[in-house]
C-alpha cells in the first residue's frame, strides 16, 4: 500500500505520523519505505537518528521533495516494498500532488484549532483534483495533536467540522498531544519502543493504523 500523509497547513504533525506508521509496520515485519518529500527533511533526520542508534527493524528512507522526482522513483520502485509511506506537505507542492497521484490511501492530519479546520478546504480541492485523473484514491482526516482532555470542546469542534468536507472520511481515532510521540518521533522511534513506555499512546496508534491498512 501507498499512504501519503499530507496537509498544505503546517504544524499539524505530519511528520510524527509518518515515522511511527512507517516504523510500526515495519516492525510487523512489512517492508516499508518511508519518503519524506519535505524539502526540511525532518522525517530523513529521524530515520537517520534511529540508524546511528542501530535500531532494529531498519528503515528505509529516501528524500525527494521535487514531485516528478518522488512520482518517478515510487512507480520504479514500487513493487520491491510492502508498504510506502510519504511524508509530504506544508505547503501546495509538486511533491504533494505528485503523491496524491501515486496513493492508495491520503491520511490528511488536523488539530482542533479554526486554522488547522479551514485549511482541509484546501485539502479537498486538491482531492478532487487528484480524482479528476485517477480513480481509486481514499482520503481520510484525522484529529491529531488533540487537547488531552477527554471532553474537549475544541476536539468536538473541530470533528464536526469534518462533516462539511464531503471529500474525506473522519476516522475516529483521536491522537492527542503525549510527550511520548514527540519524544520517540525524534528518535526515529515508534511509542511502543520507547521506555517508559506510555500505554494510551500505543494504543491511540494502534486503532489509528488498523482501519487505514485494513481499508483496501
Amino acid at each position: 500500500m501507498i499512504i501519503a500523509i499530507a496537509n498544505t497547513k503546517g504544524g499539524v504533525g505530519k511528520t510524527t505520523l509518518a515515522v511511527q506508521i512507517a516504523v510500526s509496520r515495519a516492525r510487523e515485519g512489512r517492508d516499508v519505505w518511508l519518503i519524506d518529500g519535505d524539502r526540511q527533511g525532518t522525517a530523513a533526520a529521524a530515520i537517520a537518528a534511529r540508524a546511528e542508534a542501530n535500531r532494529v527493524p531498519g528503515i528505509a528512507c529516501a528524500q525527494y521533495p521535487d514531485g516528478p522526482q518522488l512520482r518517478a522513483q515510487v512507480q520504479q520502485q514500487a513493487h520491491k516494498w510492502d508498504d510506502i509511506v510519504i511524508d509530504v506537505g506544508g505547503r501546495d507542492s509538486t511533491a504533494l500532488r505528485a503523491s496524491l497521484i501515486l496513493a492508495d490511501v491520503l491520511l490528511v492530519p488536523f488539530a482542533p484549532r479554526s486554522y488547522d479546520v479551514w485549511a482541509l478546504d484546501d485539502m479537498a480541492t486538491l482531492v478532487d483534483e487528484a480524482h479528476s485523473v485517477r480513480d481509486g484514491l481514499k482520503a481520510y482526516a484525522v484529529l491529531n495533536m488533540a487537547d488531552p482532555g477527554e471532553r474537549s470542546t475544541d476536539n468536538a469542534e473541530a470533528a464536526d467540522a469534518v462533516d462539511e468536507v464531503p471529500q474525506f472520511t473522519y476516522l475516529p481515532t483521536v491522537i492527542r498531544r503525549r510527550k511520548a510521540f514527540s519524544n520517540a518521533g525524534g528518535a526515529g522511534l515508534a511509542v511502543g519502543e520507547i521506555t517508559p513506555k506510555d500505554p494510551k499512546a500505543v494504543a491511540e496508534l494502534a486503532a489509528l493504523i488498523e482501519p487505514i491498512f485494513n481499508c483496501l
